[in-house]
C-alpha cells in the first residue's frame, strides 16, 4: 500500500500501534506498520532501556512515541506547583473512600519489601507528576535522541515547544482529535499527522463516534493527513474508515490481548471474555474520561453517594497505589479481581481469541483487501 501516510513515515502499511509495550511495537514495526510507544508511565531510565531495546529488534524500520501532556492540568493555575503541593490538593474524603474501596473487597496490604508506586504517578517513584509537562520533557528529549520517526501527544494540542523541538529534529509531529474544532487547532500549531478518534476508543476519548468524526477531521483539515481511531481493529474497519478519507487507522485496544502484550493475565481473560457493551467512559483512574472495562472499581465511582473522581493529575496521584495493590493482588484475591479494569475500547467484543501482534496486521491487511475488492465488485457492469 502506498499513500501520503506510508510515504511520510516511511512504512509498508498505514496501521500504527499505539501500545504502552515495547513487545508489540516492535513486532509491528516488523511487519510492516509502525509501532508507537506509549510512554506515559515510563521513568527516563526506563524508555531509555525500552526505546534502545525497539531500535535492536527493528532495524532501520520506524517506530513512534506517544507522550501526554494535557492543556489543562489541576493546579497549574498556581504555578511552580510541586508534587507536594499537588497532593496536598488531595481531599481527605477522596483518600478515605479509596482506602474503604479495598478494605470492603478485602485487597491486602503491600508486603513489607514492596513500597509499590507511592503517589508520584503510575509505575514511577521519580519526582514528576504523572501526565504533566515536568515528565513529558525528558521523555522526549530521549525520544529525540533515538531514531523515532513520529511523537504524538494524545491530549490536547502539543505545546509550542515540543513541535518546534520534534519538527526541528526531523521528526513527525502527531496529534489526537476528538472533535473537528480541535484537529484545526492542532493543524494550526504546526501538527503533520492527525488521529482523528472516536468515542469508541479506549483510554481518553470525546464524546463523537467514529463514524462521524473522520469525515469530519478530514474535510476540516485537508490536505494534512488524517488517521482513523476509535472502534478499529479489524480490516473492514479499516477499509471504512479509509473510505472516509483516511489516510490509515492508529490502533490501540487490539493488541491487549496478543501474546506480546504485558496487559495483566486477569484483565486479559476479561477483555477475552467481553463485549462491545462491556465498556464505558469513566474518570475514575485518570480523571479525565477514558474508556475501560465495566468493573467493581468504576462502579464505586459511578455510585450517587460517593465522590466524584478528581482532575488530572489528582486522580492518578490518589489512585495509584490502590491499583498496583489491586493488580498485585488480583490473581489470588476474588476481590481484588473484581476490582481490576484497564483502558479498552468497544473493540473489545471482537478481541475473544488469542493471537500474536503480527497475526492481527496480517489479518487487518487481507481483510482490508478482500473488503475494497468485494465494494468494487459491486461497481462492475
Amino acid at each position: 500500500m502506498r499513500n501520503a501516510v506510508t510515504d511520510l513515515l516511511g512504512i509498508d502499511v498505514p496501521i500504527l500501534a499505539f501500545s504502552h509495550c515495547r513487545d508489540v511495537v516492535a513486532e509491528v514495526s516488523r511487519a510492516g506498520g509502525l509501532g508507537v510507544l506509549g510512554a506515559v508511565a515510563h521513568t527516563p531510565e526506563a524508555l531509555e532501556i525500552d526505546l534502545d531495546w525497539i531500535e535492536e529488534q527493528v532495524g532501520d524500520r520506524p517506530y513512534g512515541v506517544d507522550l501526554i501532556i494535557p492543556a489543562r492540568y489541576a493546579g497549574d493555575d498556581q504555578g511552580g506547583f510541586t508534587l507536594d503541593d499537588i497532593v496536598s490538593l488531595i481531599p481527605a474524603e477522596h483518600a478515605a473512600f479509596v482506602e474503604d474501596i479495598l478494605a470492603r473487597y478485602e485487597v491486602p496490604p503491600l508486603p513489607a519489601d514492596d513500597e509499590g508506586p507511592g503517589r508520584a504517578g503510575w509505575q514511577t517513584n521519580d519526582a514528576a507528576a504523572p501526565f504533566s509537562a515536568n515528565r513529558a520533557g525528558p521523555q522526549l528529549e530521549i525520544a529525540l535522541a533515538h531514531r523515532t520517526a513520529l511523537v504524538a501527544n494524545a491530549l490536547g494540542p502539543p505545546p509550542p515547544e515540543m513541535i518546534e523541538q520534534v519538527k526541528g529534529a526531523g521528526r513527525v509531529v502527531a496529534a489526537l482529535a476528538g472533535r473537528a474544532v480541535h484537529a484545526e487547532r492542532h493543524v494550526a500549531a504546526g501538527v503533520d499527522v492527525i488521529v482523528a478518534q472516536g468515542s469508541e476508543a479506549g483510554g481518553h476519548t470525546g464524546e463523537i463516534g467514529s463514524m462521524v468524526l473522520i469525515p469530519e477531521v478530514v474535510d476540516a483539515v485537508a490536505p494534512v493527513p488524517v488517521l482513523g481511531a476509535g472502534g478499529i481493529g479489524r480490516g473492514r474497519q479499516m477499509a471504512a474508515a479509509m473510505a472516509l478519507g483516511a489516510q490509515g487507522v492508529w490502533c490501540g485496544s487490539v493488541w491487549l490481548t496478543t501474546a506480546e502484550a504485558e496487559t495483566h493475565p486477569v484483565v486479559k481473560q476479561k477483555m477475552l471474555a467481553a463485549t462491545s457493551a462491556d465498556t464505558l467512559r469513566s474518570r475514575s483512574l485518570t480523571g479525565k474520561h477514558a474508556r475501560m472495562l465495566r468493573s467493581s472499581w468504576t462502579d464505586e465511582w459511578e455510585r450517587d453517594d460517593t465522590p466524584d473522581p478528581l482532575g488530572m493529575p489528582l486522580q492518578p496521584i490518589l489512585t495509584a497505589q490502590a491499583q498496583y495493590r489491586i493488580n498485585r493482588a488480583a490473581e489470588r484475591h476474588p476481590g481484588a479481581e473484581k476490582l481490576a479494569n484497564y483502558f479498552v475500547g468497544q473493540i473489545v467484543g471482537a478481541m475473544n481469541t488469542p493471537t500474536t501482534s503480527r497475526q492481527v496486521v496480517y489479518g487487518m491487511v487481507e481483510e482490508f483487501i478482500e473488503s475494497v475488492e468485494a465494494l468494487a465488485a459491486q461497481l462492475d457492469d
